[in-house]
């Protein structure tokens, strides 16, 4: 770890810092096809996102890097953007367009990071607040794939629920 500490490579909690570069990448892979103002906003993320992993790998530093004025930023962000959204009925099946469906992809990422902090809460402390942001980042995400798919013109695809 980097302050010094030695752990296994398989240790969960190196699991997590790997997954939270993941997910960076991940992030970094979906813009490419992005509008400069949506590039701006998640390349700030990307900057989140490397601050949570410095938590991560240095523990001492846990809550001085990752603000809560992030967060609120992505509440604010999340309602803003779902004013001009249609309810959802049904799940959405991502795709559409190339832009909201790598978007839909880092989501799943998202997620699959929260979970992993999860369980590495399990056995060692989690600031909570970590866990709270991957949850909304995961949010943000979801609702930014819907706008950029609505902005490109394209339908969503509901989820065929036959009962």
């Amino acid at each position: 770890m980097a302050d010094g500490q030695r752990v296994l490579k398989n240790h969960p909690h190196i699991e997590a810092i790997g997954a939270v570069d993941s997910l960076n990448s991940i992030l970094g892979w979906a813009i490419v096809p992005g509008t400069d103002n949506l590039v701006d906003e998640l390349e700030k993320i990307q900057q989140d996102l490397f601050n949570l992993g410095a938590e991560l790998a240095l523990p001492s530093l846990k809550g001085q890097k990752l603000k809560q004025d992030r967060l609120d930023w992505l509440d604010m962000r999340i309602e803003k953007m779902n004013e001009n959204l249609p309810d959802l009925d049904e799940f959405i099946i991502p795709g559409g367009t190339e832009f909201s469906a790598r978007l839909h992809l880092v989501r799943t990422e998202c997620r699959y990071v929260e979970r992993i902090l999860v369980a590495v809460s399990q056995i060692e402390t989690v600031p909570e607040f970590h866990l709270s942001f991957l949850n909304r980042l995961s949010d943000y995400l979801f609702v930014l794939a819907r706008v950029v798919q609505s902005k490109d013109g394209k339908q969503e695809k509901m989820w065929q629920n036959k009962k």
